[in-house]
């Protein structure tokens, strides 16, 4: 079973930079669709960035800004975020699928099987 545990969020000016960690047990997460999502309150949850071995999508909100990496050796990956502004404000999420092909243009949510417990990030003056 694989268990994946966020940290990393808090507080942040607008323009700041903050970097999310998932961190992952039960698998090494290779040939996985890894993912972030964020959900703020009263919208739905919405793609943010995933990655594959071999590629990785953004949504266009956070292109040029958000960037997502792994450490395969500490099985764990991330979400680099910079430039950050209120509209971010949000719970993120980081989730993984066996099923690769989940990561795809536009980050959907196709139904990834496991998730972290979310880690708040507010972007406030």
């Amino acid at each position: 079973q694989v268990q994946l545990v966020e940290s990393g969020g808090g507080l942040v000016q607008p323009g700041g930079s903050l970097r999310l960690a998932c961190a992952a047990s039960g698998s090494t997460l290779d040939h996985y669709a890894l993912a972030w999502f964020r959900q703020a309150p009263g919208k739905e949850r919405e793609g943010v960035a995933c990655m594959t071995d071999s590629t990785s999508y953004y949504a266009d909100s956070v292109k040029g800004r958000f960037t997502i990496s792994r450490d395969r050796a500490k099985r764990m990956f991330y979400l680099q975020m910079n430039s950050l502004q209120p509209e971010d404000t949000a719970g993120y999420y980081c989730a993984a699928d066996i099923r690769y092909y989940y990561c795809r243009v536009d980050v959907p949510d196709l139904g990834y099987d496991y998730w972290g417990q979310g880690t708040q990030v507010t972007v406030s003056p």
